[in-house]
């Protein structure tokens, strides 16, 4: 696994907990307000994830194939998922969430492997 670039990890994971806000913030902290604040706070939200996500796309390539860079986005939004959904929305994680969570971690495994002989 010597292709991931971790300035691409890191900022793919502020990313994702940026995009966690945008995505699902709103039906904690938002919920009575109108649909369409709720929609113009959440693209004005999703704006600095973009800003994070683009360069890191962009920097990951460099090192990483296409499939790597979106396997270990994958993986980073269900690790972001866990603390995001305990901290911001106080909810709990599911067994079934972990063992998906699994399967994706798997897929990081596949991907940077390389080929089946």
């Amino acid at each position: 696994m010597t292709n991931i670039n971790w300035t691409t990890v890191a900022l793919l994971t502020f990313s994702n907990l940026v995009m966690l806000y945008a995505w699902y913030g709103h039906l904690r902290n938002l919920s009575k307000a109108p649909i369409w604040m709720t929609i113009l706070i959440s693209w004005i939200i999703a704006l600095g994830e973009y800003c994070l996500m683009v360069p890191a796309n962009r920097i990951g390539s460099k090192t990483m194939s296409l499939e790597q860079l979106k396997i270990v986005q994958e993986a980073i939004a269900l690790l972001t998922f866990v603390p995001f959904s305990i901290v911001v929305m106080k909810e709990s994680v599911s067994l079934n969430y972990a063992a998906a969570a699994l399967c994706i971690f798997a897929a990081v495994y596949f991907i940077f492997k390389g080929p089946f002989n």
